[in-house]
Order: structure tokens, then sequence, then C-alpha cells
């Protein structure tokens, strides 16, 4: 879209398309994605501070805003006021790097993501899996410049440990990823999304057993990843003040938080991309949207997978593309550039939805596990994951091998998991992958009903503590005064 739009403005003013090109890059990322991450990182501390605060039996922020959604706005003007301290000890370059660096990477994962068939900011990598690890694992070189550039204790065992755990907890991780990428058959986000149109079944999580466990492995190594309870080792403010933050105040300190939620909504879409169906609803084909506006998610799928939308998507219109897709032809008529609004914008909202729920996960875990001691965390990864995730990845290739797959009559050039959605699934691997699927939506009730439960009985809680004499709860003093104690109206000044 980019490259036939800048075509179409260089012809109208006749500058340089290459340099129109850019601009137009440069100006989406400036308008879009730099004020979204800032959003969604401010929303997202609102909404761990509202988490927090309901498991705990309080309101959280309420105050400053509708809901108390201003607060966090709040704080951030606060910390662009607040003094910017330097040790004097500390290494001053490093030190004011480090904010940074923990931020540039998490910014640049976003570039890559798909939020819909054509809302794609760069399409092109072929191995966008890859890219996003890459640069997320750039995150531990700010938290080591910053722990060793503060020069203090507390810093650089923050550091240390986030250096420990991070590069450890990466193997894992990687490994489940490539039993994803080896029923696949490929690394670019796009593709991966286009493969799982079929419905929830057909979504990467459920295709075989050893895959729907390598989905739990990647999620746990996640949270080591983005330094989350109980892995939150790095920062452990009962053990180390706050561990490499433990010197940064002011705006720098901020920077560190947005990096950090922002890479767990990363994280939460590239594993909705990877195994939850990308940018596709539970239904598939038989969405109503898609019905509507007459999108064929396994139709387009098979044309983009085999090449002939892809050559065509980028040099048409966003309107020629979207005719050559089928939209506007559904239940209700409507032009095609419409329709493909009514696409990306609903494509957009799954991967969203994903996304956020993920995160939500995260930060429920965080206020309901305790965090672990550093050998308990190097015990978890190297004598449980691991092993775990190379036994996921040898039973991945094994049922791929031994199991029948789809099949196209004829053959068909693209990945191999292309079949899976213009060929025909042969009836145990169909079979596998329904009981897989029921095996999720039992496992998102439960989770649901839980949350649902303590929705409901919020007006119940908290409920009685174990102490009541001693340490009352919910609106009651939360303290028994001794007999020596003198209300404030009987106190009078000693004398001097």
């Amino acid at each position: 879209m980019f490259h036939h739009l800048a075509a179409q403005l260089s012809e109208s003013i006749g500058l340089n398309e290459t340099l129109i090109y850019i601009t137009l890059k440069i100006t989406v990322v400036l308008t879009v994605f730099l004020p979204a991450i800032g959003l969604l990182a401010v929303l997202a501390i609102w909404a761990e501070r509202k988490v927090a605060g309901h498991m705990q039996g309080r309101f959280g922020p309420k105050h400053v805003g509708p809901f108390g959604l201003f607060q966090s706005p709040a704080d951030g003007i606060k910390l662009l006021f607040k003094e910017d301290l330097i040790p004097a000890s500390a290494d001053g370059l490093m030190f004011r790097l480090a904010p940074y660096v923990a931020f540039v990477p998490v910014f640049i994962a976003f570039l890559v993501l798909p939020f819909g068939p054509q809302w794609v900011f760069e399409a092109g990598i072929n191995i966008g899996i890859l890219f996003v690890l890459a640069v997320l694992s750039l995150e531990v070189l700010s938290v080591i410049m910053a722990g060793w550039a503060s020069n203090s204790k507390w810093a650089i065992y923050g550091a240390m440990r986030e250096a420990c755990q991070m590069v450890s907890y990466e193997i894992p991780l990687g490994i489940a990823v490539i039993c994803a990428i080896l029923v696949a058959g490929s690394l670019n986000f796009v593709e991966l999304s286009y493969l799982q149109g079929g419905g929830l079944h057909d979504w990467l999580m459920f295709h075989n057993p050893f895959i729907f466990c390598a989905f739990f492995i990647f999620f746990i190594a996640s949270l080591a990843s983005c330094k989350r309870a109980p892995f939150d080792l790095p920062e452990a403010e009962s053990e180390l003040v706050a561990g490499y933050l433990t010197e940064y105040s002011g705006l720098r300190w901020s920077y560190f938080f947005f990096g950090e939620y922002s890479a767990m909504f990363v994280v939460g879409v590239v594993l909705a991309i990877l195994f939850l169906g990308g940018w596709y609803s539970p239904l598939g084909p038989v969405d109503p949207v898609f019905m509507l506006i007459g999108f064929s998610p396994t139709e387009v799928g098979g044309e983009y997978m085999t090449g002939n939308l892809r050559t065509a998507m980028a040099s048409q219109s966003w309107g020629d593309t979207a005719t050559q897709m089928g939209l506007g032809g559904g239940a209700i008529s409507m032009s095609p550039f419409i329709a493909a609004v009514i696409l990306n914008a609903y494509c957009a909202f799954w991967v969203i939805l994903k996304g956020v729920l993920l995160l939500w996960t995260h930060m429920w875990l965080r206020w309901t596990l305790p965090r672990i001691r550093i050998d308990q965390v190097m015990h978890t990864c190297v004598k449980v994951l691991l092993p775990l995730s190379l036994v996921m990845l040898v039973g991945t290739a094994l049922w791929i091998t031994v199991v029948p797959q789809a099949t196209v009559a004829g053959g068909v050039d693209g990945p191999v998991y292309v079949a899976h959605l213009i060929g025909d699934t042969p009836i145990l691997q169909l079979a596998v992958q329904c009981i897989l699927a029921l095996a999720g939506i039992a496992i998102f009730a439960w989770f649901c009903a839980v949350a649902g439960a303590a929705i409901l009985g919020r007006r119940r809680a908290p409920k009685k503590g174990m102490f009541p004499d001693v340490m009352p709860v919910g609106k009651q003093v939360n303290f028994t005064r001794g007999e020596a104690y003198i209300p404030d109206e009987d106190r009078t000044l000693a004398p001097s």
C-alpha cells in the first residue's frame, strides 16, 4: 500500500518516489505508533493498579478522572517535573543511555506486528518472529547498563539477576517457538495469521498435544522474559530496594516501565499470532462479520499463501486489493474499500483483545503468586522448562512425520501448512484438533468462571481475618490501641 501511494504522489507532485515512501513511513511511525505505545503503557499501568486494588480488597485509583483513568497521566506530569538525579559515582553516559535502550527495542518490535490483512506496517520481513525475539532480547542490555552504571550494590544485584534469568529463559521460549514454526512452515507474521483462518480448531495451539503444551511453556518463559511475578527478581523491592531501578528517578525511571508494559503487550500479540489464530476470531469462516462483508478466510488465505494475492498487494491500491479479496459481496452490499476498512478494524480488534487478555493474565499472576528465590528460578528453567520444551520439540516433529497431515490434490506451491487451509484434513488429525480445542475452551471457561466469581463476590470482600480482635479488616481500624493511648483532645504539652 505504501509503495502504491508513494508512486501516485510521486506522479502528482514530481518528487522522488523513494523519498516520499520513506516520508510516509516516518509519518505513520510518529503519528500512529508512538502515541499508540504511549497510550498502551498509560492504560496498562492504570489497569495494573486497578487489578492489584481489587485483588486486595481495595478500589485502586478512583479520584483523578472517571474510574481513576487520569491517575497515570497525572503521575506522568509529576515525573516530568521531578528532579533528575544522577549519583556522583555513576557512569553518566551509560546511566543516561540505559532508559532509552530499554524502550527503543520494544518500539521497533511494534513495527512488524500485523493487526489485519492490510494493516501491516512492514509485511516484507519473512523472519518476523525471529526479528521480534532478537529485538526484545536487547532489553537485557539496558538492565545491565542501568545496574552497572548506577555503581550501587542493589542495582548491580538486580542487573545480574536479570542477565542470568533472561538469557536462560530465552532457550525454552525459543524452542517453543520452533514447535509452532515446524507446524506452520513459516516465520512470517502475516502468513502465520492467514494459516489459522479455518476456525478455533485450526489454531496452531490445537494442532497436536505437543504444541498445546508448548504454548504454556512459551507463556511461562515470557513471564520471566518480561520480569513478571513470580520471576520479578531483578526488581525485588523486598530485597533490593528497587533492583536495577534503585538510583533512577523522574522521567528516566518511567521509560523502564513504558518498555516493560509495552513488551508485555508485544509478547502477548506474538503469542496470539503464533498459537491463538492471529487476527481471526474463533468462528473463522462462519464469523457473522466476515459473512456480512463477503470475506472468506480460507480462500483468501490460500490465495495469499500461494503467492497470487501477495504479489498483487505489493503494487495495488487498497481498493483494488479489496476487490481481489472478494470484499463487498457478502450479505450486505457495500463498496470493497468500506468492506476492507471494516475487515481490518475487526481483525485489529481481535489481535488487540488477545494481547490485552494475555497482558491481564500477567497482572493476575503477579498479584496472586509469591516471588520465588533465584535458585528456584534457575531450577524451573534448567530442570523443568528446558527438558519439557525439548520433549515438545521432538514430539511435534514426530507428530508431523507419523500422523497424516492435510494434503492438496496435485500439489501446490507454498508452505507445508497451506494444505490445512485449502486441502482435506485426515480424520485423525481433525479429531485431535477438535479434542484439544474443547480442552482449550474448558481452560478458558474455568479462568472466566474464577474471574466472574471474584467480580460478583466483590461486595462481600474482604472476608473476616484470622485474628479479628488484633487485626480487623475492611472498614474497621487496622490496629489495636494500647492501654497507654491518649486521645488527641486529652493531650497536653509537656511542661518545659
